[in-house]
């Protein structure tokens, strides 16, 4: 399976993003995202690695956060709620985290977008 290094994380270049109502936990699903190795490192670096790797990735995509910070529990859904992600699908593994998320079908930037008040 051909794949693209990219320093924290691996995105796998094999397969199109997962449509919109395949379950993230699907091991399938899995094999086709892009993985954020943060293990060994403490918040907020897990936070940060996976920001960049949701800024580097195409809309729909699933996005896997390996961590062995406890924190990281608390930290990351807190950053992509502060975004405007759904809750990550949490599991424990290999004594610490794996965090899933997709990224936003519209592919839009980080930040929010204010109108002013008149």
């Amino acid at each position: 399976m051909p794949s693209r290094g990219h320093g924290a994380y691996t995105l796998v270049m094999s397969q199109p993003p997962a449509p919109p109502d395949a379950n993230i936990e699907d091991g399938p699903i899995l094999k086709a995202a892009v993985v954020i190795d943060a293990r060994g490192h403490r918040c907020p670096t897990p936070t940060l690695r996976l920001r960049r790797a949701l800024e580097a990735a195409p809309p729909d995509s699933i996005l896997v956060l390996l961590a062995d910070d406890p924190l990281a529990r608390i930290d990351v859904p807190h950053f992509l709620a502060s975004e405007g992600y759904t809750p990550p699908v949490i599991a424990e593994v290999d004594g610490g985290l794996r965090i899933t998320v997709r990224k936003r079908r519209d592919g839009s930037s980080f930040g929010k977008v204010f109108t002013a008040i008149p």
